[in-house]
């Protein structure tokens, strides 16, 4: 793997109480780490992955996300 690619997504609460979007990311050596989208960007990543649902983003290149930004 060369590229951190993004392992799970899940909905949560934004602390404005709006819905956020966070992501896991597994990075070439093994680790994992969060990134939290506010709605905006996790529906545009969501379109730009033609996701159907939070398990079609799993494989996804973490570049999807910069691309949404």
């Amino acid at each position: 793997m060369d590229d951190a690619v993004i392992v799970g997504a899940e909905i949560v609460a934004g602390h404005d109480g709006s819905a956020e979007l966070l992501v896991r990311l597994r990075h070439p050596d093994g680790s994992e780490g969060p990134v939290v989208l506010d709605e905006e960007t996790g529906l545009k990543l969501m379109e730009a992955c033609a996701a159907g649902s939070l398990d079609d983003l799993k494989g996804q290149s973490w570049r999807r996300i910069v691309e949404t930004g």
